[in-house]
């Protein structure tokens, strides 16, 4: 019986990671301003006092900013993840869109877990809800994009 011929070595998916991390970026700008519009809507047409007392007015306290500061560092570490999954990982845009829902429920149900006003915890739940939709379905597009078609012009199969 002849010895079977080696398998040929494995070849990392070939990624446009300027795109990806260009689209990180834009990600995480939209995910801050969508917690920060989130606030202001909140605060002044809700009139609901999310992360400051009611006199702080529409925008509330840096508070808000340290919200959507890490809104956007999230959106960030969301596509380093993104990146490590295009590279290594069977069907990578499936575990990442269970790993982003994963964290999303995790940061709808957080609110709750402190001590504050049934409405405010609603509605702070409401805006995470809002930012993780929004930063998975921009991300999840991003990511698919981003994987360019092997040297025969098709693309890897692999999302």
């Amino acid at each position: 019986m002849p010895p079977s011929a080696p398998a040929p070595p494995r070849r990392l998916p070939r990624i446009s990671a300027g795109r990806l991390w260009a689209g990180g970026i834009g990600t995480a700008i939209v995910v801050a301003l969508v917690i920060v519009v989130g606030v202001m809507l909140v605060r002044g047409v809700l009139q609901i006092p999310v992360l400051a007392a009611e006199g702080a007015g529409t925008y509330g306290t840096a508070t808000t900013t340290t919200y959507a500061f890490a809104g956007a560092v999230i959106a960030i570490v969301a596509t380093a993840l993104l990146h490590l999954l295009l590279l290594f990982m069977p069907r990578p845009m499936q575990f990442f869109y269970w790993i982003a829902a994963l964290v999303t429920a995790v940061a709808v149900l957080l609110p709750f877990t402190f001590s504050a006003q049934w409405e405010a915890q609603i509605a702070t739940a409401a805006i995470n809800l809002v930012a993780g939709v929004c930063l998975m379905s921009i991300l999840g597009s991003i990511g698919s994009s981003s994987v360019l078609p092997d040297e025969g012009g098709y693309p890897t199969g692999r999302m």
